[in-house]
């Protein structure tokens, strides 16, 4: 979360250039951004912050919420749901996997069928199993929304439908407007995805799926860029090396959209595009994005985890064996830096905690400070990263014969030191 917090922070600042790197990219998109997992930075982004359809994109709000109720221990991959009236009858016009009322599947099936098949069917009757309601859910997605810091993320429903594609009976009363999200919430999710519920990848990247064994044809993955798919003849021309993931959309209104995320040498990237012409081209832009990410920049860790930073190498602590303690960086520094250019990176500060506020006994690891680190890119805009600055060991408290006689010796210093200052 703290990551987020940065990117939403320095978002300002990298706006105006890298909407221009984005045109320079030739992206045929409304919307487009691209940012490193591991340090939240922005690579691209162009018309990031509008608030457009996102289709199914809007299913990977369903795919958290799921997860997180398994996580929570409220729901199990092998419970059994029971299909009610609206996954059976909503329209047929979109995606789904034909549920009748009272079929019974389990939640890891519907989950499948909605990561991979983007079934508005399997969506809706995993909502309605966890909230009882595809309104009452679509609420709990708003709220969770907020929650995650998502700015312009609203939904009405479970799937990303417009409202008039819904059954007058099911279209909600208590939510107004239709579902919209901008690319940097698409990204954030995604994000949050990743971090809370790494396990999803395991689902998003099943290339085809038999719902039922009866099925004469599985379910084929949406998204073509699989790596898997680099085998299949018919997606070979989109299949990208390390992409495992996430979600594709498709509306009249919203047009062609994809929230995507790649890795390669250890680095993660997490693209979304809005708005492409057609299925080939939004993953033909996303390519683009992703080619620059993992062409133009590579992680640079200019501080190792246990680092001794040069003007805080050690912290004073009262009542301590010791009256001091060494302390080094809880974690590395690392930024996402242009290839083949000469970072500059600096120390911009250090806080460091009174010594009133440190009294022994200190376990080895207790947080005492931060340092804060400054990376000017070479286009000039400026990115920080800080991290917190721990004890290297433990400090234990003094006995009261030591504490006593260093008082003493205190007091002497202290009184010697006051009749000098008098001449």
């Amino acid at each position: 979360m703290a990551i987020w917090m940065t990117l939403l922070a320095t978002a300002a600042q990298v706006d105006a250039r890298e909407i221009e790197s984005a045109n320079e990219l030739g992206l045929q998109v409304e919307s487009a951004f691209l940012m490193d997992v591991a340090t939240g930075q922005v690579l691209v982004d162009i018309n990031a912050d509008e608030a457009l359809p996102p289709a199914s994109m809007s299913k990977m709000m369903t795919e958290y919420i799921v997860l997180e109720e398994i996580t929570n221990g409220n729901l199990r991959w092998d419970e059994i749901v029971t299909v009610g009236e609206n996954a059976a009858t909503t329209t047929r016009g979109g995606s789904h996997v034909f549920l009748a009322q009272g079929d019974k599947h389990t939640v890891e099936e519907l989950f499948i069928a909605m990561a991979v098949g983007s079934a508005n069917d399997a969506s809706i009757a995993l909502a309605e199993r966890i909230a009882g309601t595809e309104e009452a859910f679509a609420q709990r997605m708003n709220e969770t929304a907020k929650r995650l810091g998502l700015t312009t993320a609203h939904f009405i429903n479970a799937t990303g439908l417009g409202r008039d594609d819904m059954s007058a009976k099911y279209q909600p009363a208590s939510i107004s407007g239709e579902t919209v999200m901008s690319a940097r919430d698409a990204a954030m999710l995604a994000y949050h995805m990743l971090n809370e519920h790494d396990d999803f990848l395991k689902y998003s990247s099943i290339p085809s799926y038999k719902f039922r064994e009866r099925d004469k044809d599985p379910l084929i993955n949406y998204n073509w860029m699989l790596e898997g798919n680099k085998d299949v003849q018919a997606f070979r021309m989109y299949a990208y090396e390390g992409l495992d993931g996430m979600k594709t959309g498709h509306t009249k209104a919203a047009g062609y959209c994809f929230t995507g995320t790649a890795e390669r040498d250890g680095m993660r990237l997490i693209s979304v595009v809005m708005g492409a012409g057609s299925q080939g081209k939004r993953f033909l832009e996303t390519a683009k994005l992703l080619d620059y990410g993992f062409n133009n920049f590579e992680m640079k860790t200019i501080v190792q985890p246990k680092s001794v930073v040069e003007t805080a190498e050690t912290i004073k602590v009262k009542k301590g064996v010791q009256t001091s303690v060494p302390i080094v960086t809880q974690s590395d520094v690392s930024f996402l830096v242009k290839r083949d250019i000469e970072p500059d990176i600096k120390l911009l500060e250090t806080n460091l905690k009174e010594p009133d506020e440190l009294v022994a006994p200190l376990e080895a690891a207790t947080v005492v400070g931060t340092a804060t680190y400054e990376y000017t890119d070479p286009e000039g805009e400026k990115i920080q990263k800080t991290v917190n600055l721990v004890t290297n060991e433990e400090v234990k408290k003094g006995s009261w014969w030591r504490l006593m006689f260093r008082a003493i010796k205190d007091f002497f210093v202290d009184l010697f030191n006051g009749i000098v200052g008098l001449f």
